[in-house]
């Protein structure tokens, strides 16, 4: 019986990285989508081949339509057709009030976090879509409980593009709700992964209902029960992985 193949784009570190691992564990043949960390990519893809399935490292920007379509058309070459998808690319930009974000910052937070997840979403369902001549599939998006508080004197733009996130997921698992493909999203609270600035996260701990971060392999747990079939009535939703925050 062939493996399940995964794409996690964002997949070289943080949430993404243990997911990949994780999924190599659980019977998934795997590709890790990376920017600019190749030796990342390349330890998660080490990962999963030691747990017995197959696994490519791709590089490509996210935010970039041409990249996407080829990340994608490479996993299927190298793996076989894509079953899961999973969406990790995300950036917070630089902390700011929204007066005193550029123009800049919120188009890069945009393009990675929404943009990139848009497109990405859109290729998984022209490959796993029944009315496309595919065999149906899981979708998982990381949004982030930042889309519910609102991340005010932070990111609030960061927060308006995981709204986004949110919006993609309940319109889009309806959209192809007859057609084999379930769309959920999570949403982490703090999370010990790169995405912080530099101080971020110990001055926010005290502040949280658990007073301590998440890690990425209690979001990666989510992520997988959501992809896997335990999940497979499961469509539209947005589970809250946050600590109570």
């Amino acid at each position: 019986m062939a493996r399940p193949v995964l794409l996690i784009a964002g997949g070289s570190r943080g949430i993404g990285a243990a997911t990949g691992r994780f999924a190599g564990e659980r019977g998934y043949d795997v590709a890790i989508n990376f920017v600019k960390r190749a030796d990342a990519a390349a330890d998660v893809a080490n990962a999963v081949k030691m747990s017995g399935g197959k696994a490519v490292a791709i590089q490509g920007d996210m935010t970039k339509e041409a990249d996407i379509v080829r990340v994608f058309d490479e996993t299927t070459r190298a793996l076989g057709p894509i079953t899961h998808f999973v969406h990790s690319s995300g950036i917070g930009g630089k902390n700011s009030r929204l007066e005193a974000a550029s123009a800049d910052t919120i188009r890069e937070v945009i393009d990675v976090n929404l943009y990139g997840a848009i497109i990405c979403a859109r290729e998984a369902v022209r490959r796993m879509s029944t009315a496309q001549g595919g065999k149906g599939g899981s979708i998982v998006l990381l949004s982030s409980i930042a889309a519910v508080t609102g991340g005010a004197g932070e990111y609030v733009f960061y927060a308006a593009a995981k709204g986004g996130v949110d919006a993609l997921t309940n319109g889009l698992a309806r959209e192809v709700a007859t057609e084999g493909v379930r769309v959920n999203a999570i949403r982490p609270g703090p999370t010990v992964t790169e995405i912080h600035e530099p101080g971020r996260l110990e001055r926010i701990t005290p502040l949280l209902p658990m007073k301590r971060p998440g890690q990425p392999e209690e979001i990666a747990e989510a992520v997988l029960f959501v992809l896997s079939e335990a999940a497979s009535y499961i469509s539209g939703a947005v589970l809250n992985v946050s600590g109570a925050r």
